[in-house]
C-alpha cells in the first residue's frame, strides 16, 4: 500500500473569472483531496497565487501537478520542497475568559488579542499548520464561541 504524503503546491494562474473553478474542478472531477486553498492577486499584476495544501501518494501527487500544468490559466505550478509555511487562525472568546490567558497564550504561538468588545475577545495567531492545530485544542479551555482558520500560504526559501 502506497503511503499518503502531505504536499503543499502554489500554481501562478491568470487573475480572471472561472480560473478557480477550473482548478477546484480538476480536484473534484479525479479525487484529489485539497486541505487547504488560499488565493489572492500578485500586487502590480494581472496574476493571482493559489496556494494548495494536499495529500495523496507519490503517484497522485505528480498526476496533480501535471494536470495543473495543463490547465490553461496556469503560468506556473511550484512543488514547495524546502518552504516557509504559515496560516492563521481567529478565535472568539466569551468576554468572562482571563483576558491575560488568552493573550499569553496566544503570544506563544506568534498572536495577540486583535479586539476586545462588551461581550467578546478576539483573537489571532500566525504560524506553521500544525502550531496552529495545537493553539486550538489549548484554547479549548477558554470556551470559544467561534473559531475561523485560513487556508495555508507559502514561499520557497
Amino acid at each position: 500500500m502506497m503511503q499518503n504524503e502531505r504536499r503543499v503546491v502554489s500554481v501562478i494562474l491568470q487573475n480572471e473569472a472561472s480560473a478557480l473553478s477550473r482548478i477546484t474542478d480538476l480536484f473534484s472531477a479525479r479525487g484529489y483531496n485539497i486541505e487547504s486553498l488560499t488565493v489572492a492577486p500578485i500586487p502590480e499584476s494581472k496574476y493571482s497565487r493559489l496556494t494548495i495544501a494536499t495529500s495523496g501518494s507519490v503517484r497522485v501527487i505528480e498526476q496533480i501537478i501535471k494536470q495543473l500544468h495543463k490547465l490553461i490559466p496556469v503560468l506556473r505550478v511550484y512543488e514547495h520542497a524546502d518552504l516557509v509555511e504559515k496560516e492563521m487562525a481567529m478565535v472568539k472568546f466569551p468576554i468572562g475568559e482571563n483576558l491575560s490567558d488568552i493573550e499569553t497564550l496566544s503570544k506563544a504561538y506568534n498572536g495577540k488579542i486583535v479586539n476586545v468588545g462588551n461581550d467578546m475577545i478576539i483573537a489571532m495567531v500566525a504560524d506553521e499548520p500544525k502550531r496552529v492545530s495545537h493553539y486550538l485544542e489549548a484554547v479549548k479551555r477558554f470556551n470559544p464561541k467561534e473559531i475561523v482558520r485560513s487556508g495555508t500560504v507559502a514561499l520557497e526559501r
